[in-house]
């Protein structure tokens, strides 16, 4: 059983908070749009295992040190990790058929800024964008999410609200 925090959409802006709500997590995935490689040098101090993808702001050392996409599993669960991705119904082009493939049973994207966890019943997967952690963007309210895997199956997605601010 491993707990996973997630973010999306920091655009460099790091919140003690992240590890408050963190803290005890086994692994932290982050999806894209990290802006500064200090965040992630900062996530990893709260996890051991900090899984990152870059986004369309990124560049620099995020972009050496993160691909676009990633795809692994953990406790039994298939995830494919990105930052553009779109969602079910509405994929970026080729993503269904990678899904598919690739017998993806969690995806993780961000980009949007809007938190969602939706089922694709026609791809037996879920869906989650965690919204954005960062203050960047039109978002009203700061989001993270956290889950648990076990043996296969994915349990008790959170949601948490950050606020508008790094202060809340």
């Amino acid at each position: 059983m491993k707990t996973i925090g997630i973010l999306s959409d920091t655009h460099s802006c790091w919140d003690p908070r992240y590890a408050t709500h963190f803290a005890g997590c086994d692994e932290i995935w982050h999806a894209g749009d990290i802006g500064d490689i200090d965040l992630l040098r900062r996530l990893r101090e709260i996890a051991p295992t900090v899984r990152a993808v870059s986004g369309n702001i990124d560049h620099g050392d995020v972009c050496r040190e993160c691909r676009p996409l990633e795809i692994f599993e953990t406790e039994g669960v298939k995830v494919l990790l990105t930052h553009i991705g779109g969602y079910p119904g509405r994929y970026a082009p080729g993503m269904a058929r990678l899904l598919a493939d690739n017998n993806i049973k969690l995806m993780v994207a961000g980009h949007s800024h809007i938190l969602k966890a939706m089922p694709d019943p026609r791809l037996g997967l879920l869906h989650l964008n965690p919204g954005a952690a960062g203050e960047q963007g039109w978002q009203k309210v700061r989001t993270l999410m956290k889950l648990t895997l076990d043996r296969g199956e994915i349990k008790g997605l959170d949601v948490i609200e950050l606020g508008r601010g790094v202060r809340g």
